[in-house]
């Protein structure tokens, strides 16, 4: 799920993590690409960004973590907006 903040150069982006496996994921990372958009929808640049998985994660549950993903605010002028398309985990 995302949402606005007040910064256009950043949203929160809620995931919720399945651990499917036998055992806990101790650690990982959350990895984003954001794109920011132009007022006519035009994809000006995909900036990616990672941050730590919550871990852990015991096996067999889930976890939902919102992270605040933000691009430099330069990269984002007046009209334009953020959106993170696609978010991947590596957990060990």
């Amino acid at each position: 799920m995302l949402t606005d903040t007040d910064r256009r150069w950043c949203e929160n982006v809620t995931v919720t993590f399945r651990n499917a496996g036998g055992t806990a994921a101790r650690s990982g990372t959350v990895s984003f690409a954001t794109h920011v958009i132009g007022a006519l929808g035009i994809d000006w640049g995909t900036f990616t960004s990672s941050q730590p998985l919550p871990a852990p994660i015991a096996a067999g549950t889930a976890r939902t973590h919102t992270y605040t993903v933000c691009v430099e605010s330069w990269r984002v002028p007046l009209g334009m907006r953020v959106d993170t398309q696609r978010v991947s985990a590596t957990w060990q």
